[in-house]
């Protein structure tokens, strides 16, 4: 399992965490899309937010590895924000290949832009 180092571990001041210390020995918690309510809590939303900054600050536009992060956390970008890259995409492996969706992402996280988050 690659680790990303320099990401943040978790949202500063909660218990969102970002990335995993160790590969589960089972193998990789599935990526699934998961729906996004209007009525989530703010700091849920929050935690997206961050999350989202993150990536972008890491990796930009480029494709990425799965590696450490969280397979919770990714799951509320997943499918929308963050796509597979190739086909066929394994959800349950540390190696497979993601990408953020710029426009989407910008489009969804506005604030992130507003707030000088990313560049």
């Amino acid at each position: 399992m690659l680790k990303h180092r320099g990401f943040p571990g978790r949202l500063p001041g909660t218990d969102f965490q970002f990335v995993v210390r160790r590969a589960n020995p089972k193998g990789a918690t599935a990526l699934t899309q998961r729906d996004r309510f209007a009525d989530r809590r703010p700091p849920d939303k929050r935690a997206d937010l961050w999350f989202m900054a993150a990536l972008w600050m890491q990796f930009g536009n480029e494709p990425f590895e799965r590696g450490n992060l969280d397979a919770g956390r990714l799951s509320w970008l997943f499918g929308r924000e963050v796509l597979p890259v190739g086909d066929p995409f394994d959800r349950e492996s540390y190696e497979s290949l993601l990408v953020i969706d710029e426009r989407t992402a910008r489009r969804s996280f506005p604030e992130a832009f507003e707030k000088g988050l990313w560049t």
